[in-house]
């Protein structure tokens, strides 16, 4: 084939897959109204609350309207009562999630980098992390007592299965590739582990950060139901016992928001730490 061939071949539009408009215009749809969609349901709910508490198919003392919710959460707020409860279950699970993180981890690493280790830790780790954290509860009260320090092992417990698990599966799943470029390169074992292993395991360590946040957060909840006396889940059972179910909805909808803020802060904290991934990814 002669130059001005080759040439002519790479300059002809027919040569050029063309994406599709149905797809571009698809895809750019979905973009916008995207986001929108996640809003259908929680609305068609509050529909549904708001004309059951209107008509009264349902008693108010049983489900109270939805502005006598608002307005329950709305006087918490005012008499600060709302930001303590909140508060103190914050500074909670700031501190049994960077324990269990940092436990988790460290589990993770030795596993991963040592199958001896492995053999040695796994069948304990996975018998233990197969009981609930209701399970624990009641022999962690009697060795530990109700105060904080129960709420900051219960829920490091809770957050550190899903980050040792997948620290593991990420170390495992480097690929063999990125080990034989930096043998070839003579990087030491500490070189390894440093430019190689862990940023390549980080999506995957992040993966169970965030699952472990979830699980911390649920187990927070969980234990301040049962042996606590401060707390947003304290806020719910106290509603309960003077049966003001207006204020137990209030403090259920606070938990699902926060935990949703969460969830989504560490989403966007990853998308910035990770910009250099693969979208696929």
């Amino acid at each position: 084939m002669s130059q001005l061939q080759i040439e002519g071949a790479f300059s002809s539009p027919d040569s050029i897959t063309a994406v599709p408009e149905t797809k571009v215009s698809a895809v750019s749809q979905r973009r916008w109204f995207g986001p929108l969609l996640g809003w259908i349901l929680p609305v068609v709910t509050l529909l549904a609350w708001s004309l059951a508490s209107s008509k009264e198919w349902v008693p108010p003392q049983i489900l109270p309207a939805p502005f006598a919710v608002a307005d329950t959460l709305l006087d918490q707020v005012r008499s600060g009562d709302l930001f303590m409860h909140f508060g103190i279950s914050l500074l909670r699970i700031a501190g049994g999630f960077a324990l269990g993180s940092a436990i988790g981890l460290v589990l993770g690493v030795a596993m991963g980098l040592s199958p001896r280790v492995e053999d040695y830790l796994r069948p304990t780790f996975e018998a233990v992390s197969q009981v609930p954290v209701l399970g624990w509860l009641p022999l962690a009260m009697m060795v530990l007592g109700i105060g904080e320090a129960l709420k900051i092992v219960i829920i490091a417990h809770a957050s550190l299965v899903p980050v040792a698990i997948n620290t593991l599966k990420g170390i495992r799943g480097v690929p063999r590739q990125y080990v034989e470029v930096a043998r070839a390169f003579r990087f030491s074992k500490a070189q390894l582990l440093r430019k190689v292993v862990l940023p390549a395991a980080v999506p995957s360590i992040f993966v169970g950060i965030r699952y472990g946040l979830t699980a911390g957060w649920l187990s927070l909840v969980t234990v301040e139901l049962l042996a606590s006396s401060e707390g947003l889940g304290f806020l719910i059972v106290w509603g309960r016992q003077l049966f003001q179910l207006d204020l137990v909805l209030a403090a259920i909808v606070v938990v699902g928001v926060v935990g949703l803020l969460l969830d989504k802060g560490l989403g966007k904290l990853e998308g910035r730490l990770l910009h250099w991934r693969p979208q696929g990814l």
